[in-house]
C-alpha cells in the first residue's frame, strides 16, 4: 500500500483517537462511558500497528514521530502506573488493613500466643535460676539497679525535648526493624519468625521478673504499657504477616508455591504496613509519656493510660471483625426493597 493511501485510510482514526486522549487528560478516564473506553483500547491497538507500519517505511520520518507521540500518549493513559493518593491511604487504614486483620484473625492468636508463651518462660527462668538474667535478660538493662533506677528517675530531671525526640527515632526504627524481621522470616516456613517472637516474649518476660522482684511490679507495668500495647500489637501482627507467608509454603492450596507465595505475599503485605501506624504512635509514647515516672506521673495514671491507649488501639484494629459480624447478622431484605434499591 502506498503511503499516501495508507494515511488517507487510517487518519480519521487517529483523529478520533486524538479525540479522546485530549478527553482523558482534561476530564480523566474515569469519564469515559463503557463504548468509548473499549474504543480507546480498539484505537491505542490500531495506533500501535500502523507505527510499526511506518516505520518499515523510508520517508516517513514526519508521520512516524505524530504516531509515536500518539501511542505514547495512549500508553500513559491506559497503563498509568499506581499512584499512591491520600484517600487511598485514608482507606487503607480506615477499611483495608482492620478488615485484613479479620480475616487473619488466627494467625495472629497464633503469634500472640508464642510471643506470651515466650513471656512466661522468661519469667519462669529467672524466677529458677536468677543468674540466667545473663542470657535471658536484654544487654541495655543488665546492669541496672531496678531500685536505685527508680529512685533516680523520682528525684532527677524529665529529658529535654532535643533527647525525647531522638530516643523516639532510634526507637521507631528498631522496632520497624524487629517487624520486618518477623515478617522476612515467614519465609523459613515460619520457623524465624515463631523463634523471634517467642525471644521477643522471652526478654519482655524475664525484665518483668527483675522488677517485681524488687517491689516494682506497678512501676515496671507503669512504664512499658503505655507504649508497649501498640507496640507488641505492631509486633505480633508483624509476626501473623509472617505466618501468613509461611502459609504459602506450607499450604499452598493446590495452587504452585510460587503462586501462593504472590498471593499470600500481598496479604502480608497489608498486614506489615498496617503496623507502621502502630509504630508511630509506640514511638512517640515512649520517647515521651512512658519516660515521665512517679512521683511526676503516678503507676495509675499510666495505667489508666495506657488501657484507654489499648482500648482505642484495639477496638481500631478488630473493628473489621466487627463490621463483618454486623454484615453476617443483618436481617435479609425484603424483594420487594432489594428490587427498589436497584
Amino acid at each position: 500500500m502506498e503511503l499516501p493511501v495508507f494515511v488517507e485510510a487510517r487518519q480519521p482514526r487517529w483523529r478520533e483517537l486524538e479525540a479522546l486522549l485530549d478527553r482523558v487528560e482534561r476530564d480523566g478516564v474515569s469519564r469515559l462511558s463503557l463504548e468509548e473506553a473499549r474504543a480507546l483500547s480498539r484505537l491505542y491497538r490500531g495506533a500501535s500497528s500502523d507505527l510499526l507500519w511506518v516505520r518499515a517505511r523510508a520517508g516517513a520520518a514526519e508521520l512516524s514521530n505524530y504516531l509515536n507521540d500518539l501511542v505514547g500518549r495512549a500508553y500513559a493513559v491506559t497503563y498509568p502506573g499506581r499512584r499512591v493518593r491520600p484517600a487511598a491511604i485514608g482507606r487503607f487504614l480506615s477499611t483495608g488493613f482492620p478488615d485484613t486483620m479479620a480475616r487473619e484473625w488466627r494467625m495472629f492468636v497464633a503469634s500472640l500466643l508464642l510471643f506470651v508463651a515466650g513471656f512466661g518462660f522468661g519469667w519462669l527462668g529467672m524466677m529458677v535460676d536468677p543468674d540466667a538474667a545473663v542470657w535471658l535478660v536484654p544487654e541495655e538493662h543488665r546492669n541496672f539497679d531496678p531500685v536505685k533506677r527508680a529512685q533516680d528517675e523520682a528525684s532527677g530531671e524529665v529529658a529535654g525535648v532535643g533527647q525525647q525526640a531522638a530516643f523516639t527515632s532510634f526507637l521507631f526504627t528498631h522496632n520497624i526493624q524487629v517487624a520486618f524481621f518477623c515478617f522476612a522470616l515467614g519465609l523459613t516456613a515460619g520457623l524465624g519468625t515463631a523463634i523471634l517472637l517467642f525471644f521477643n516474649g522471652v526478654m519482655l518476660g524475664a525484665l518483668a521478673w527483675v522488677y517485681a522482684s524488687k517491689g516494682l511490679m506497678g512501676w515496671f507495668w507503669a512504664w512499658i504499657l503505655p507504649h508497649g500495647i501498640p507496640e507488641i500489637s505492631a509486633i505480633v501482627i508483624a509476626g501473623a504477616a509472617g505466618f501468613v507467608l509461611a502459609r504459602a509454603f506450607v499450604a499452598p492450596g493446590g495452587l504452585s508455591r510460587r503462586v501462593a507465595l504472590k498471593r499470600e505475599g500481598a496479604v502480608a503485605l497489608q498486614l506489615l504496613l498496617g503496623t507502621l501506624a502502630l509504630f508511630v504512635l509506640a514511638g512517640f509514647i515512649e520517647g515521651t509519656i512512658s519516660q515521665i515516672h512517679p512521683p511526676k506521673l503516678s503507676v495509675a495514671f499510666k495505667v489508666a493510660f495506657a488501657l484507654m491507649v489499648g482500648s482505642g488501639v484495639h477496638a481500631y484494629l478488630w473493628s473489621g471483625a466487627l463490621r463483618a459480624a454486623w454484615r453476617v447478622n443483618e436481617p435479609p431484605r425484603s424483594a420487594a426493597s432489594a428490587f427498589r434499591s436497584t
